[in-house]
């Protein structure tokens, strides 16, 4: 054995420096979270997005250009704004080199999003073509790229262009592997960036969006009006922006902002926000209240302007920043300070709003200490049904773990891998479960169709045992900050039964748990429907157009075998399905779409316009013969 440990050399032949587009093609998760195809919000394409986007609004923050134009042609993306143009001189530099850009001056840009000058280098880097142009006072200089390589440095040019930057680029489809844009989370992404730079215009492919309001639009647009239990609280400050209200949902629906950048796992600022309002409201009301009866049905948007924020990692989506600046005030005080004078003030003021609040505590409080009996008796019998072996196949690693001291950008990007697939019956589970990857991947089984949730209480969570044991496998009973898996799938068969299973499914967490919805953790699972082979080479399809193909491309009479169920499919079949290319359908609520009314449409009694839908656009599948 002691020889074995001698047969690989570590001398200085084994230290290697990696060129700086060589080490983000080989760690792109340590710069862009994880790569993805597109199927979901923090998908690595979008991200890339964000990143050009970012630079155009600290311009515009910085009081240079009203206006950023995004446009996609099919898998091109071009942003163009119109701040001051990067120098010509620095226009190869800026995006190509490592450590080179303005804002290590922290008094050039001031509360900007990005300090450390990675963003576009990596976006150069993780694209197949990659062109820049800056106009600046009559003049423009362009460069292109390949894979972060300089292939074309054109030389300066007269133009009549407006200042402003011009970046245009391809995502490398060998990093990004069959990847497209689903417009509803760009449209979602802009609209975020409006709320947060009031007076900003934005287009995209000819849309234009714009806010005035800033925080108050953005929770307008995120409720119904008619489910809020009192109108929108609405406060500003200096380097602070919050909006409040509750509706009926369950949960807390937070979003929550640092200079501009929507901080989706939320951090310091947060976690200040929830503590702060707490102790405000039980302060002025007098009570010490349960902080879940007063947090829970809260919907609220934050935002904090810092200076030099620490993110706990390169994508920036949770803040680590104990302090608003350097050596300055704490988070914690600063959004105490501010919630104690402000939203105390307002509830002072308007007497009706701080009764209505009253009220939803009160009724939170009187729900909670019902279900408190049915609670304790539901989580013994989950700790009876020995949830570990029954239901849970589990994975090793989880969203909810620490970080480890080294790595941490390697078990974040595996963190964010971390998936449920939520099946129907042993054969399919007994399938996943054999060809997961176990470090990243749990299955469930559900025994059977679940209940209809809709119009009942939460009680139905904790008195049907399926659930109750889906909540716990989830760690989701006491809020999302706890979710043990980021994509929560749900893989059933594609047939009507399956289909059913699915609604029923996806009703039952918009009905309790919309949060897990509306921050894009929950999927489809797509398995393909047929599988077309020779003896030289196999083709799945996932639908009669993609038989079609395969059968004209193999020729010859290929053998034709149709999946009715996931059962069907071998575990080293199934492998294939659930790993790099895996096709996944995010569960997206649309904007307008108010789950009550959503829910009532499709799972509430049998009502006229549902049967008329399904009268006036029912399809018949024929299976096409040759």
């Amino acid at each position: 054995m002691a020889e074995d440990k001698n047969l690989v050399k570590y001398d200085e032949d084994s230290i290697r420096s990696l060129d700086w587009k060589e080490h983000i093609r080989l760690r792109p998760g340590m710069y862009i979270g994880k790569l993805g195809d597109g199927s979901a919000a923090d998908d690595g394409v979008y991200v890339l997005i964000k990143e050009v986007i970012d630079n155009c609004i600290d311009e515009y923050t910085m009081g240079h250009g009203k206006q950023v134009e995004l446009t996609i042609e099919g898998k091109m993306v071009t942003v163009r704004d119109y701040g001051r143009g990067i120098p010509l001189g620095k226009v190869v530099d800026v995006v190509s080199k490592i450590n080179t850009g303005a804002k290590y001056d922290s008094k050039a840009f001031q509360k900007s999003v990005g300090l450390n000058g990675v963003g576009t280098k990596a976006v150069n880097a993780l694209s197949s073509h990659f062109l820049v142009t800056s106009f600046r006072d009559g003049k423009a200089k362009t460069a292109e790229f390949e894979k972060g390589v300089l292939v074309k440095d054109h030389k300066e040019t007269k133009s009549d262009e407006p200042n402003g930057t011009l970046v245009q680029f391809t995502p490398d489809d060998t990093v990004f592997r069959n990847f497209h844009f689903i417009h509803e989370y760009l449209d979602n992404q802009l609209w975020n960036y409006c709320y947060l730079n009031a007076g900003l215009a934005m287009h995209f492919n000819g849309k234009k969006y714009v806010s005035k309001n800033g925080l108050l639009d953005l929770l307008q647009r995120k409720t119904n009006p008619d489910e809020l239990r009192y109108p929108i609280i609405h406060l500003k400050g200096d380097d602070i922006e919050i909006a409040i209200s509750h509706n009926n949902d369950y949960g807390e629906d937070i979003f929550s902002f640092v200079n501009g950048q929507y901080t989706t796992q939320g951090g310091t600022h947060q976690q200040a926000f929830r503590e702060a309002y707490v102790k405000v409201v039980r302060d002025f009301y007098k009570k010490d209240y349960d902080a879940s009866d007063i947090r829970t049905s809260i919907v609220a948007a934050v935002s904090v302007r810092v200076q030099e924020p620490v993110f706990e990692s390169q994508t920036k989506t949770k803040l680590g920043s104990q302090n608003v600046s350097e050596g300055g005030q704490s988070m914690k005080s600063f959004v105490l300070d501010f919630l104690a004078k402000e939203l105390d003030n307002f509830l002072h003021r308007n007497p009706a709003t701080a009764d209505a609040l009253k009220k939803r505590i009160e009724q939170n409080e009187r729900e909670r200490k019902e279900l408190a009996g049915i609670k304790k008796l539901a989580n013994e019998r989950a700790k009876k049904a020995n949830l570990h072996n029954k239901k849970l196949r589990d994975c090793r690693v989880h969203l909810n773990d620490e970080l480890p001291a080294k790595n941490k950008e390697a078990f974040i990007a595996l963190q964010k891998d971390t998936t449920i697939f939520i099946t129907e019956g042993d054969s399919a589970s007994g399938s996943i479960t054999k060809s997961r990857n176990v470090d990243t991947q749990a299955v469930f089984s559900l025994r059977g169709k679940p209940l209809n949730s809709f119009g009942e209480t939460k009680k139905v969570v904790y008195q049907n045992e399926e659930f109750n044991l889906l909540q716990h496998a989830l760690n989701i009973e006491d809020g999302l900050e706890g979710l043990r898996y980021n994509n929560i799938v749900i893989a059933t068969d594609a047939d009507v039964d399956g289909m059913h299973i699915r609604l029923l499914l996806m009703t039952f967490f918009l009905q309790f748990f919309p949060d897990l919805v509306k921050k894009g953790h929950v999927y489809i699972l797509e398995t393909p429907l047929f599988r077309v082979r020779n003896k030289q080479e196999t083709i799945y399809c996932y639908d009669e157009s993609e038989k079609q193909a395969a059968t004209a491309k193999l020729g010859n009479k290929p053998e034709i075998t149709r999946f009715k169920g996931l059962g069907e499919i071998s575990p080293e079949e199934f492998g294939r399905f659930i790993g790099r290319d895996m096709r996944l359908q995010p569960v997206i609520l649309e904007q307008g779409d108010h789950i009550q009314d959503f829910l009532e449409y499709y799972m509430g009694k049998n009502t006229m316009e549902r049967q008329e839908f399904i009268i006036n656009n029912l399809r018949v599948e024929l299976d096409l013969v040759d």
